[in-house]
């Protein structure tokens, strides 16, 4: 069973115009675990002992607009382009040439794009949940109203004061709803209604409860919970707002990354359409891709064991002394 070390406390760390709360363990190459929608970097309390352990520097930030690090009110300041400068500025203050970069969830794209926007400050990179996508012909919210419908939750949280309002009526009651385990598998889901095929942002609270059962103790809870009543959730929704430039930003670039790349992915996570990691080899050609059974979305806090019995053995055959 996972052990997880005391959560290593943060420090402020200077770059790119803002400060990043920044949690670190380990000494060697470099790894950084960047956290999703709405996490934050204790979502990777599971992980970081392990591979510090196994011979790693693990530098966990919050990202921008999250936990202590700076929030800017400029929601375009959010867009993936600018999160890689602020990870690349973070190297900088750490005297760190390269790292691996490893995301879940929202913190996937920075995480994945970090090949494409500086990639000799990669080593390799990799994601839990969240594929690997080039910029399609329209941005990532038409894309999504073509697949879902008008309704889903991206195109909710777009409207400044709307995303908060749903997610900040009761920030406990959210994360109880929320951050839960497999719940609906991908067979139930494909074959739910529309409205719930949807994803519609009412899912965040529990409306419907299409999760399962908890998997944070009332500990574990309080830390998200605490965090999110003092300072809201409008950091983390800014990402979403800043999907258009995103696309714009992301356009003319070269894709095909040939650098060690790890994809793990939960097998009942209907946030992504089945076969959304189908053709990934062309992109990378160095891919490792896994499916953790019987998850869903939460994955690295759900199968904490599964996760790094895939993770930290790549990272050692790759990266290791």
């Amino acid at each position: 069973m996972t052990t997880t070390k005391a959560f290593p406390s943060a420090r402020l760390v200077p770059t790119n115009g803002i400060e990043l709360a920044v949690h670190e363990l380990g000494e060697g190459p470099a790894v950084f675990l960047l956290h999703g929608f709405p996490e934050l970097a204790y979502s990777w309390r599971h992980q970081i002992g392990p591979i510090a352990d196994a011979g790693f520097r693990v530098i966990a930030p919050e990202q921008r607009g999250y936990g202590e690090s700076s929030a800017p009110e400029d929601s375009q300041s959010y867009s993936v382009k600018n999160l890689v400068a602020d990870l690349t500025g973070l190297l900088d203050a750490l005297e760190i040439e390269q790292a691996v970069w490893f995301g879940h969830d929202w913190g996937s794209m920075p995480a994945w794009y970090s090949a494409v926007y500086a990639p000799e400050r990669v080593l390799g990179m990799g994601s839990l949940c969240t594929p690997y996508f080039t910029p399609g012909e329209v941005d990532l919210i038409e894309a999504y109203n073509q697949l879902r419908g008008p309704n889903h939750y991206m195109a909710t949280f777009q409207e400044p004061g709307v995303g908060e309002a749903i997610l900040e009526k009761d920030v406990e009651g959210t994360f109880r709803a929320l951050l839960r385990g497999r719940g609906y598998t991908r067979d139930e889901f494909e074959a739910s209604s529309a409205e719930v095929r949807e994803v519609p942002a009412g899912v965040f609270v529990g409306d419907p409860q299409l999760f399962g059962d908890e998997i944070l103790s009332d500990e574990e809870l309080a830390v998200y919970v605490d965090n999110y009543r003092r300072t809201g959730f409008t950091g983390g929704l800014n990402w979403y707002r800043a999907l258009h430039k995103d696309w714009e930003e992301a356009r003319g670039y070269e894709y095909v990354i040939d650098k060690p790349a790890l994809m793990i992915s939960a097998a009942d996570d209907w946030f992504f359409p089945r076969g959304a990691t189908d053709g990934l080899e062309q992109l990378l050609p160095q891919v490792e891709k896994h499916v953790i059974p019987d998850a869903g979305h939460w994955l690295q806090q759900e199968k904490p064991d599964e996760v790094n019995a895939i993770l930290v053995p790549w990272l050692e055959r790759n990266f290791g002394g």
